[in-house]
């Protein structure tokens, strides 16, 4: 798992386009809202922190489970902005929203270092998207709801650390999505992701196929 170029403009008009911008944004959450609250935490003793073996495994477990809880919340919020600005169906968005999201997970298979609990939370992950109203996603924070609390969960910190620190965790992930939601909307091309997708389109090479 490695960070992506969060900045890079990039037009986002065809599936393959729009899954790895799920992929990339949701690890650069991951990575950055778990290992920025680790280092803070650790202060000037973080290089020693997180060269033991025994933390390291743990990190690892968070860093994966936080990963799966992020590509959730920008999966559905990033289906929903698609259906509020072409007004597609709900027959259209679901199945290319599930096949993006089958792939990102498929082809991330079930990593060696993720722990015990990651193919459950990632079988969550496929069951909250096939579940979801795309038309009644709201344009707002609201569908980020689970990468909060995922850090709250698997965060490797002592419970009084985190007692001491929920609320800003949280609020620390809800403020890291604004550049993302930003960059989602400037970069979005609607109208061409649903025209890609219906019959007859042309699917480039690679794309993601939700026919």
């Amino acid at each position: 798992m490695s960070v992506g170029r969060r900045n890079r403009r990039e037009r986002l008009a065809d599936p393959a386009a729009l899954q790895h911008f799920l992929t990339t944004r949701a690890t650069f959450i991951a990575q950055t809202s778990l290992y920025g609250y680790l280092k803070t935490r650790a202060g000037i003793s973080f290089p020693e922190v997180f060269a033991n073996d025994t933390y390291a495994v743990s990190i690892n477990i968070a860093k994966w489970n936080i990963w799966l809880a992020c590509l959730a919340d920008l999966a559905v919020w990033a289906g929903g902005l698609v259906a509020a600005r072409t007004g597609a169906s709900q027959a259209e968005i679901a199945p290319m929203m599930n096949t993006i999201v089958g792939a990102i997970l498929d082809q991330t298979g079930v990593p060696g270092e993720a722990g015990p609990d990651y193919p459950r939370l990632a079988d969550q992950v496929r069951e909250r998207v096939r579940g979801c109203d795309w038309a009644s996603v709201p344009d707002n924070a609201t569908p980020f709801s689970e990468s909060p609390e995922a850090l709250v969960r698997w965060a490797p910190v002592i419970e009084e650390f985190m007692r001491t620190d929920e609320e800003i965790v949280r609020n620390s992930v809800r403020f890291a999505w604004q550049d993302i939601r930003r960059a989602l909307r400037r970069d979005l091309d609607a109208e061409a992701l649903i025209a890609a997708i219906r019959p007859g389109a042309a699917h480039p090479e690679g794309a993601a196929d939700s026919a």
